[in-house]
């Protein structure tokens, strides 16, 4: 009886202890972190208390009043209570998961046991993935130094690395390869190698995604579903299908049942070797291996799921305009698609580079049909900052119906800024017009670097570039934007990241083209669509319009240009008076205000904290030379003031761990 009176006491005392430590900590907090907390700390200052007092006393036969009076009894309840808070604390700093801004878990509401599966998982896999790195031999390389010898070397060694590790890290290789506005050549050609062949889902899985993410049952939707996939790839594979509804042929892309599980874990792996790679090896740094590998898991988040695809459709159909009927956007079926399935319309045609006898059967000159695809990209890229970002042949079809071009496959969008598209028109009037100055300032608002260093070189390595390609009758967009590459790489200058993407489907672009046409130029048909689209990048197109604007400037300009002589007048004064201030205002916008007085308010506190410790410690010390009674509450006072600075430290320390998580 007596043991069951003592274990309800403890409960009872590690329920205060959950309470009391949740309000002291002031967050808001994991329910399993507080148990997990109180419950360690009870067992655990339990134990000491019983081992290093109670077991030498008889405590069993002591009157209740005075055991909870007794002051090692309280001490025992205040460490227990600084101890919950400790745990909690590094429960907190060893939790690798995101918050968002209030506070709430971004990974969902996954128990302790599930992270831990999880955690365990991708550790084991962590750990493979470095186990292959260096038995490929990754670990003698990371001192080397970059000369184009040790570039093949080193390419060779990332590539079978990349290979041996397979699934989402060829995936990587391959979109590496691509890279050739950063990664030198021997690394292109090396990555080029990679192959990645994919199983197609059973049909079993099939129809189970199926009945999981359609809202009715499958016979209800189609009037026939072939079972058989038209492709299939890493992410997902495509069927034909018709609806029950109307009719309508279609094409279903189903999103493969374990790629977001599997694909986040090995993008958090890949991001993790990524950036122990940069940590360790010169070249790798040099190259930007973690920031190429941060940009492509971005976009491959976007790809897998496929509402971001459907809305990349919508945005790209609606900034055509009136310019739908030159090039075909599919229909969406957006009441049966969401993040795992994909409904669009059926396109019956052909590859535009398989298109010559078809549009032959049509009447429809080769010329015009590559002019209309072409101002079609151009437009999307300089007027609307929606592009199609991998424009290749297996993504342009012609129309049997009506030999019209068709855009497919959405997966990869560009967006690009007003401010780059008018870096963009500038460095293309300026290589048309041979001016390096011109071309320099479009270059200028391209790249990421705040002021360029070596303007000078810079410039003169833009004029010889222009004498290279002066009297050619056609100039080549792959030759020109590969030498503008290696232009930035040699002044070490980075373009933005959607820059670099424009650039490279630009070179896409003209090879998909120059299947049917090898002299179709791109630049010389750029002038022909700025000459179309004057008053979309001008903000007049006439006379008439030129005065309104002038007009409409002027009166806003007015009541400044009238007061400007009052305040000439106030400069001058102040001036001579000695008065001059300048005045730094890091509290204009909200988000830098709320930062400042956040983490001045924990500089405050850590203030207060450590000089409540210092006081606390220094009348301990003077309480050791009295011998009268008032040292015991000069003790009291001592021990009470560290058990206070502890909270406030700890209290601190668990707000700012969960600040750096938010997102």
């Amino acid at each position: 009886m007596h043991y069951l009176w003592t274990a309800l006491q403890l409960i009872g005392i590690g329920l205060l202890i959950y309470f009391v430590s949740g309000r002291l900590i002031g967050t808001k907090l994991n329910f399993i972190k507080k148990v997990l907390s109180a419950t360690l700390s009870v067992v655990f200052t339990t134990f000491v208390y019983w081992y290093s007092y109670l077991r030498h006393t008889d405590f069993p036969k002591e009157d209740m009043i005075q055991e909870v009076t007794n002051i090692s009894t309280l001490v025992w309840i205040g460490s227990m209570l600084l101890i919950a808070m400790l745990f909690y604390l590094i429960l907190e700093l060893f939790d690798p998961i995101k918050l968002g801004e209030r506070g709430e878990r971004l990974t969902g509401n996954q128990n302790i046991i599930t992270r831990l599966r999880g955690s365990w998982r991708r550790q084991r896999r962590l750990s493979q993935v470095f186990r292959i790195a260096f038995r490929q031999g990754i670990g003698r390389t990371l001192s080397y130094k970059r000369t184009y010898e040790n570039d093949r070397f080193l390419a060779s060694i990332l590539r079978k690395t990349l290979e041996d590790c397979g699934g989402i890290f060829i995936k990587f290789g391959q979109v590496l390869s691509t890279r050739k506005d950063i990664l030198p050549s021997a690394y292109i050609l090396e990555l080029s190698k990679l192959q990645q062949f994919v199983k197609p889902m059973t049909t079993e899985q099939i129809h189970e995604q199926l009945s999981e993410n359609l809202s009715q049952p499958l016979e209800d939707i189609f009037k026939y579903f072939d079972d058989e996939p038209l492709a299939a790839g890493s992410i997902g594979q495509v069927h034909r299908a018709q609806l029950k509804a109307n009719g309508d042929e279609v094409i279903v892309k189903i999103l493969r049942p374990e790629v977001v599980s599997v694909m986040n874990q090995d993008l958090d792996i890949l991001l993790h070797f990524a950036n122990w790679l940069s940590e360790e090896s010169s070249w790798a740094e040099n190259l930007g291996i973690f920031q190429l590998a941060k940009g492509f898991a971005d976009n491959l988040r976007e790809e897998i799921n496929f509402e971001i695809e459907a809305r990349n459709m919508e945005q790209i159909t609606n900034s055509l305009g009136k310019n739908k009927k030159i090039v075909k956007i599919p229909k969406i079926y957006k009441e049966y698609s969401n993040r795992m399935i994909l409904v669009i319309e059926f396109i019956q045609g052909v590859s535009i580079k398989d298109s010559a006898l078809l549009l032959k059967q049509h009447k429809i000159e080769e010329k015009e049909l590559l002019r209309s695809i072409y101002f079609t990209f151009l437009h999307q890229l300089l007027v609307a900052g929606v592009f199609h970002a991998d424009p290749h042949p297996g993504n342009i079809y012609v129309l049997e119906e009506t030999g019209q071009a068709c855009f497919l496959d959405f997966g990869a969008v560009g967006r690009i800024g007003p401010i780059q598209q008018q870096g963009l028109r500038t460095m293309f009037i300026g290589i048309e017009r041979n001016d390096p100055k011109v071309v320099l300032e479009g270059v200028n608002k391209l790249v990421q670097d705040d002021k360029i260093n070596h303007e000078e070189n810079l410039l003169q390595a833009i004029s010889q570039l222009l004498i290279k390609l002066s009297y050619l009758d056609r100039i080549s967009a792959e030759e020109l934007v590969q030498s503008l590459f290696t232009i930035m790489q040699k002044h070490e200058l980075r373009l933005y990241p959607m820059v670099g993407v424009a650039l490279r489907a630009l070179i896409t672009l003209e090879g998909t083209l120059n299947f049917l046409d090898t002299d179709f130029d791109l630049f010389s048909e750029a002038k022909l669509f700025t000459s179309d689209n004057k008053s979309k990048f001008l903000p007049v197109s006439n006379i008439r319009e030129t005065k309104a604007l002038l007009e409409q400037e002027l009166i806003m300009l007015l009541p400044s240009l009238r007061d400007l002589p009052r305040r000439f007048e106030n400069m001058a004064e102040t001036i001579e008076k000695g008065k001059v201030t300048v005045k730094l205002d890091v509290f204009s916008e909200k988000a830098s205000s709320t930062f400042v007085n956040q983490w001045l308010s924990y500089f405050m506190l850590l203030i207060v904290g450590i000089t409540i410790g210092i006081i606390s410690v220094s009348l301990l010390a003077i309480s050791q030379f009295i011998n009268s009674a008032s040292a015991i509450y000069l003790n009291t006072a001592s021990f009470l003031g560290l058990f206070l600075s502890l909270i406030i430290l700890v209290r601190l320390s668990i707000h700012a761990i969960r600040n750096s998580k938010k997102a």
